[in-house]
């Protein structure tokens, strides 16, 4: 390694570099490439932290000796418990040591860590490990580990290992704070979305702070959820709720879009529009979709038919408000406005109609698939009527149950309805061609209905 003072240059640079850095990446190619210049022969290095992840249990940066790169593969820089537990800093952490040092020409040691296997295709001679503890207690970011790897024969000289032993509490200083930064970005997200995440880190965080956007609103919810904890009890309802809520917010998070909020046994989710409300329109009809798709594979994959459920999905457009609101020390970071309480009222209203999907009118007349209008429905608390409409490949479907229903209604001596079934028994509301607004009420008659339905 160089004299002293060019430790010290090397720390300035690496404290300077953490400063405006916010990839661990960066930090660490210019930290190997400046020891490759000092004469250490490193074939490879890797920095791994912790993180708050529901996904994965902590992330790791690696660096490759120009021209000795493995061949791209998929692996994510977010590692599994798993694979935690098969790697050397588990095994120096349930040692309670510092670090470590493996020469690779030991064979056996291929079995023990299937990472030392890899390395040793690649010409590596050795594996040395350094940890670095923070005092922080607060936060599940304890510390960093320093991994460096070289391929020449007998491995590492004692002096290098000296002088990186010296460097390394800037290193860690300065991957603390990138770390940090992105433990931030991954709680956040996990619990706001990666958009409102990033408003947030922002310093979007006062009461008040809002503004209005246009966006695509998706509304779904779960049929029986309170009759299923019922039957089989709150904890063992927690997994089955998590496994449906997953088939309901990935494909929103696949199409660009964000949950705002899990509402029980539902969720609320948005898709921006910008300038471009027929491509939030189109991204929400395709969430919906995928989200049949595998609510539906769930329930098959489901034993008994007790276990299953359907959801129900509303798609709308409109103008929200995005931001803060609460208590002055609590806030929620939401959307709120006519187009919320309108698609609100229609996630009832499919409930009672018996529908999957509905649509808005400003929705349907924005996206681009094909849809039909099944009536005009006056919606509890919003004033006028609303025309809803389903995609017209649920068209169908649709006029058949309504008029297995009118059927029914008959039957009762209601007349001409749509009528919702709760239980055993048919909540009237009757119309003509125009829907159940003509009904007096409409939709909300056919609430309150089903409200008196199940007091009796």
């Amino acid at each position: 390694m160089a004299p002293i003072q060019d430790e010290f240059e090397f720390i300035d640079r690496l404290l300077r570099e953490g400063l405006k850095a916010d990839d661990l990446a960066v930090l660490l190619k210019g930290f190997s490439e400046g020891l490759v210049e000092r004469g250490i022969p490193l074939l490879s290095t890797g920095i791994s932290m912790p993180t708050i992840d529901p996904t994965s249990f902590f992330r790791v940066s690696t660096w490759w000796r120009e021209g000795r790169r493995p061949p791209a593969r998929p692996v994510s820089d977010r590692q599994s418990l798993s694979a935690y537990k098969q790697s050397p800093i588990y095994d120096v952490l349930k040692r309670d040591a510092n670090g470590g040092r493996w020469k690779l020409d030991d064979p056996q040691l291929a079995g023990r860590f299937p990472l030392f296997k890899e390395l040793r295709e690649h010409g590596a001679t050795e594996y040395a490990l350094s940890l670095v503890a923070f005092s922080e207690r607060r936060t599940a970011m304890r510390g960093t580990a320093l991994s460096m790897v070289t391929d020449r024969p007998g491995g590492f000289e004692e002096d290098e290992i000296a002088a990186v032993a010296r460097l390394l509490p800037a290193l860690s200083l300065a991957a603390y704070r990138i770390g940090l930064l992105g433990m931030a970005t991954d709680t956040l997200g996990a619990y706001l979305g990666p958009f409102t995440a990033g408003k947030v880190l922002q310093g979007m965080i006062h009461r008040g702070d809002s503004r209005v956007i246009s966006a695509a609103l998706l509304l779904a919810d779960l049929r029986g959820f309170t009759a299923l904890v019922d039957r089989i009890g709150a904890a063992s309802a927690i997994s089955w709720l998590n496994e449906h809520l997953e088939a309901i917010a990935d494909p929103v998070a696949e199409q660009g879009g964000e949950v705002l909020k899990f509402l029980g046994d539902g969720l609320l989710a948005v898709f921006p529009a910008g300038e471009d409300a027929g491509k939030a329109c189109r991204a929400a009809t395709l969430a919906a979709k995928e989200i049949r798709v595998r609510t539906r594979a769930l329930n098959l994959s489901r034993g008994s038919s007790e276990l299953r459920s359907e959801v129900v999905l509303v798609l709308h457009f409109g103008e929200v408000v995005y931001g803060n609101v609460g208590a002055a020390q609590r806030l929620d970071f939401t959307v709120i406005g006519e187009a919320v309480n309108e698609a609100s009222r229609m996630e009832t209203l499919g409930k009672v109609l018996a529908e999957h999907l509905l649509l808005s009118e400003p929705f349907a007349r924005r996206c681009d698939e094909r849809t039909r209008s099944i009536g005009h429905y006056a919606l509890r608390g919003v004033s006028g009527e609303r025309e809803i409409f389903v995609l017209e490949e649920d068209a169908a479907s649709s006029r058949s149950g309504h008029q297995e229903r009118a059927a029914a209604a008959h039957a009762g001596g209601y007349g001409e309805a749509d009528a919702g079934i709760v239980g055993d028994r048919i909540v009237e509301a009757r119309a003509d061609h125009a829907g159940p607004a003509e009904a007096g009420g409409g939709a909300e008659q056919i609430v309150d209905g089903i409200a008196r339905a199940r007091e009796t």
